[in-house]
């Protein structure tokens, strides 16, 4: 117990030294305005734009995941179905917060609200981030209900909790149970076209519509986007469901371990799939804008990042270790593939965001130049320990694991502990 302690206690206070750390950049950040990054006229969009989609990637992707398990009954996926709601909230929470950072005047971020341009997609995809957020929340909350109500029959903060998040609710019969579901299923149902039109197919929309991009400017990007949200949600859930127990002293269940590494092999299979006709059909084309976008991802020195991140580090060992007769076997191995696959796709949100800013839109302008300065990795180190800290808090604030010993509460062993109270 000691030794888990320490633990705890040294995972918390790194979160809390890289926050600090991330804090000091943001403050340079709005102090000095985007002086700070490398973020020019020619190049308006870097890491933190990235990081963006990255997250809005994650967050839909473990929302759709969830729907597997809510609304189209996939039990064998039930264990994950609580986490990948509360990835999907945070992820969105820390796709905002990197957005906010690249925006000129971060104090007028609520004019995006408050005026409305019917025909900008942008205004429509900020709304429905703000619904999309909201059916995640609610769909949170009606998941855990029941666990709620049983906690805040025990002692302590998180009975607290509890009690105050249930209005003092005590209906555990089947009806409730069944009204719970149903109401889960109706906001799933709602949530798929949202997540997919609205969330990150939208997200992928912001870029399909910049006709000066002739790299962006394709009806297959929204699609793409959506596929590649499916693989980056999967592995990341994947990763800390693993991690998470292993940490708990709880025992993996490795039957939905390897099936989500059979799905997850499937949708970085599709992915790729679609990236390649998204390469060919450009290339095919002998438009120089294109042609010059795709030498800069193949050829430039900035290919390090597609040859040896996106795809390398990103498809090639993940999709061996999950088709190796020994490896896929493995839980670790697994675990270490979806890790590298969320690598890959981070990989993947820079080379769409940096390579087609490289090329200047008219002939005879200057080409563009970026790599993030150290304000701009810092405060996105910040950032993700911020996500992290938030995570950190919620398992253990909140039922995200269901309960399976109501004598567990009695005796103060809540959310998957085993030996420890909380």
């Amino acid at each position: 117990m000691k030794s888990s302690e320490q633990l705890t206690k040294a995972w918390y206070g790194v979160l809390i030294l890289l926050m600090a750390l991330g804090g000091w950049a943001i403050i340079e950040r709005i102090n000095a305005g985007l002086a700070v990054t490398n973020l020019t006229s020619a190049t308006p969009w870097g890491a933190w734009v990235a990081f963006y989609i990255f997250f809005v990637g994650l967050s839909a992707g473990s929302f759709l995941l969830s729907t597997m398990i809510f609304v189209f009954k996939m039990e064998q996926y039930e264990k994950i179905g609580r986490d990948a709601l509360l990835v999907a909230i945070l992820s969105m929470v820390l796709a905002m917060c990197f957005i906010l950072l690249d925006l000129g005047r971060m104090e007028r971020f609520w004019h995006t609200l408050r005026y409305w341009n019917f025909t900008s997609v942008l205004a429509w995809e900020v709304r429905f981030y703000v619904i999309y957020v909201g059916l995640l929340t609610a769909e949170l909350y009606f998941s855990m209900r029941q666990d709620l109500i049983r906690v805040a029959q025990g002692t302590g903060w998180q009975a607290s909790l509890a009690r105050f998040l249930t209005f003092g609710s005590t209906d555990l019969s089947e009806e409730s149970k069944q009204r719970d579901h149903r109401w889960l299923k109706i906001l799933g149902s709602i949530g798929i076209p949202i997540a997919i039109f609205g969330v990150h197919g939208g997200t992928g929309t912001l870029f399909a519509v910049a006709k000066a991009r002739a790299f962006w400017n394709s009806g297959l990007f929204p699609v793409i986007f959506v596929v590649s949200a499916l693989v980056s949600g999967t592995a990341l859930l994947l990763a800390f469901y693993v991690i998470r127990t292993k940490v708990m002293g709880r025992e993996v269940d490795k039957d939905m371990v390897k099936s989500l590494a059979g799905l997850l092999s499937l949708f970085l299979l599709v992915d790729v799939g679609l990236e390649f006709y998204e390469f060919f059909v450009g290339a095919y084309g002998l438009e120089h804008a294109e042609l010059a976008t795709i030498e800069t991802i193949f050829e430039s020195p900035f290919s390090w990042s597609f040859w040896w991140i996106q795809m390398f580090l990103g498809v090639v060992v993940p999709l061996f270790i999950f088709f190796n007769s020994k490896l896929k076997e493995s839980v670790k191995a697994i675990t270490v593939g979806a890790v590298l696959v969320v690598i890959g796709i981070l990989g993947v949100r820079f080379n769409i965001v940096v390579p087609a800013l490289i090329v200047p839109v008219l002939h005879g302008l200057p080409w563009g130049y970026y790599y993030p300065t150290l304000i701009e990795w810092v405060s996105s180190i910040g950032i993700i320990a911020f996500g992290l800290f938030l995570y950190s808090v919620a398992i253990k604030a909140l039922p995200i694991d269901a309960i399976e010993d109501i004598e567990d509460i009695k005796e103060g062993k809540l959310y998957g502990a085993t030996k420890e109270v909380y």
